[in-house]
C-alpha cells in the first residue's frame, strides 16, 4: 500500500509539473518538418511572414502561374478594357492545346456557338487550370500570348517581384505546347520563389478579392447544357464540399490555385480565414498531389493556433522624454508630438512583452538641432513609430510597402506660427547678451 501511494504521488507530480511547464511555457517556433523544397507563410492583410524555408529559391511554379493570368483579366476588366461578357475567339493554337487530354483543359471549338465569354474561360482557368482556355484569354486581351506575356513581366516587375521568369500564361513547361510556346525556347519554363508566389497572392487578394468568388468553387459544369459540357472539379482538394477532397478539407480555405507538372512537382498557393485571420501559404514542389494538401495544413493550422492580431501600443502614445519638440520661429518654443494612432500587429502568442515602441524621427523636418522650424500644422508629421523585436524568428514583411504600414505616424498636436519679425529680433537680441553675460559668469568662476 506504501509503495502504491507513493507511486500515486510520484505521478501526480509529473503530471503537474507537465500542466505547470505547459501553462508557463512562452512562443518558441517549432520546427515543421516540411516535407516540401520551398514554403513561406504571411498574414493577408498586414503582410507579415509568419514562417519561411528556402522562400527565395527559384522553382517552376506550374500552373500558380495562372495567378498572374488572373489578375491581369480582372485588372483589364477594372480598367474597362473587356467585360466579363466579352465573346472571345478560339485560335488554331488555344484549339490544340485545347484538346490535349494528358493536359488540365476543357475541350474548345474553333466554331463555338455562342461565342465563350471571358467569365467561362476565367472560371475553366481559375476552377480547373484549363490551359487552352488560359491561352485564349491571353490573346483576347492582348493580341497574342506572347504580348500577354510582355504584360506578365512588366507587372510582376510593377508589383516589386524579384525572382520570376515568365514564359507563357499558362505555367505548361514550353516543352508541352506542341510548339506553340509564345516565349523563349522549347526547354524553358516559367520559374518563381515561394516569396515571390506569395507576393503575387499577396497583391491579387489586396487588388482583387473577388477572385475568391471563383477560386472557392468545388465544381462546375462548363458549357452546362450542351454537348461541350464538362463537369469541372476544383484540384484544389481542400476546398469544402470538392467531392475529391478525400477528406482533406480545411476549415476557412477558399483559394487560391494548385500546379503541378513532372519537373515542378505538387504546388499549392492556399489561403484561408478564421476568426477574423486571413492567412497565405505556398508550398512548392511537394513529393505528391495529396502531401501538397497536407504540408499546406501544417503551415495553416501552425499560424491560427500561434498567431493573432494584438494591439500593443495605445493610441495618443507619448514617446518617453520625448512629449515635445522644440521650435525655432515660432511663436511657441515647443510643441507636444504624439502617435495618435494605435500600433497593432499579428504576433506569436506570448510574445507581447518582446514587443517595444520605437521613435524614428524624421530628418527632413527637424534641423541638426532637433528642431522644427516653424510655422508648423497640427497633424504635421515629425517622425513614425514602430515595434522592435527582441525575440527570434522574425522574418519580416512581404515587401517595403507592407513594412511600412506596420508603423504609425508622430504628429504635432497644436498649430504653431512663425514668429513676427520683432519677436525674432528680440530673441537674437536676447541671445547676444545672454551669451555675453554666460561668458563673463564663466570668466569670473575661472579666477576662482
Amino acid at each position: 500500500m506504501k509503495r502504491i501511494v507513493i507511486l500515486m504521488l510520484a505521478m501526480l507530480l509529473v503530471v503537474t509539473g507537465v500542466v505547470t511547464s505547459n501553462a508557463n511555457t512562452g512562443y518558441a517556433a517549432p520546427d515543421l518538418q516540411m516535407e516540401a523544397e520551398s514554403a513561406i507563410l504571411l498574414d493577408a492583410e498586414s503582410g507579415k511572414i509568419l514562417f519561411e524555408k528556402n522562400a527565395d529559391l527559384m522553382l517552376p511554379p506550374a500552373s500558380m502561374t495562372k495567378m498572374m493570368t488572373e489578375y491581369l483579366v480582372l485588372e483589364a476588366i477594372e480598367n474597362g478594357e473587356i467585360s466579363w461578357d466579352t465573346p472571345v475567339k478560339i485560335s488554331d493554337r488555344a484549339h490544340k492545346v485545347s484538346q490535349d487530354s494528358s493536359l488540365s483543359n476543357v475541350w474548345l471549338r474553333k466554331d463555338a456557338d455562342p461565342d465563350y465569354t471571358i467569365k467561362e474561360l476565367f472560371e475553366a482557368a481559375a476552377i480547373y487550370s484549363a490551359n487552352g482556355a488560359t491561352m485564349a484569354i491571353a490573346e483576347t486581351i492582348a493580341g497574342s500570348e506572347a504580348n500577354f506575356v510582355d504584360m506578365m513581366n512588366e507587372k510582376a516587375k510593377e508589383l516589386g517581384l524579384e525572382k520570376y521568369e515568365f514564359y507563357n500564361s499558362t505555367g505548361l513547361n514550353n516543352s508541352d505546347l506542341k510548339g506553340e510556346h509564345p516565349k523563349g525556347g522549347a526547354d524553358d519554363m516559367n520559374m518563381m520563389s515561394a516569396r515571390d508566389t506569395a507576393k503575387l497572392a499577396y497583391h491579387l487578394l489586396k487588388d482583387y478579392p473577388e477572385v475568391l468568388d471563383t477560386a472557392k468553387i468545388p465544381e462546375k459544369t462548363f458549357r452546362e447544357g450542351t454537348e461541350d459540357a464538362n463537369r469541372m472539379i476544383n484540384w484544389n482538394w481542400m476546398i469544402p464540399g470538392n467531392p475529391q477532397g478525400y477528406g482533406l478539407a480545411y476549415q476557412g480555405i477558399d483559394g487560391l490555385k494548385t500546379g503541378s507538372t513532372e519537373l515542378a512537382g505538387y504546388s499549392f498557393t492556399g489561403t484561408a480565414q478564421r476568426n477574423g485571420m486571413r492567412l497565405i501559404s505556398v508550398v512548392m514542389k511537394a513529393d505528391s498531389y495529396n502531401s501538397r494538401f497536407e504540408e499546406t495544413k501544417k503551415l495553416l493550422d501552425y499560424g491560427f493556433n500561434n498567431f493573432q492580431k494584438q494591439e500593443l501600443v495605445k493610441a495618443n502614445y507619448e514617446v518617453k522624454d520625448k512629449t515635445t519638440l522644440p521650435v525655432t520661429r515660432g511663436k511657441e518654443k515647443e510643441v507636444e508630438v504624439k502617435a495618435t494612432d494605435a500600433l497593432t500587429a499579428v504576433i506569436a502568442n506570448g510574445d507581447e512583452e518582446k514587443y517595444k515602441p520605437k521613435a524614428t524621427w524624421d530628418n527632413k523636418v527637424l534641423n541638426d538641432k532637433g528642431q522644427l522650424t516653424a510655422p508648423i500644422k497640427k497633424g504635421d508629421q515629425v517622425g513614425t513609430l514602430s515595434l522592435a523585436y527582441s525575440g527570434k524568428d522574425d522574418y519580416g514583411y512581404i515587401n517595403e510597402a507592407a513594412k511600412k504600414k506596420a508603423s504609425v505616424p508622430i504628429v504635432a498636436q497644436a498649430d504653431v506660427e512663425k514668429a513676427n519679425w520683432f519677436v525674432l529680433m528680440m530673441r537674437g537680441i536676447g541671445g547676444f547678451f545672454g551669451d555675453i553675460w554666460s561668458n563673463v559668469v564663466n570668466g569670473i568662476k575661472g579666477l576662482f
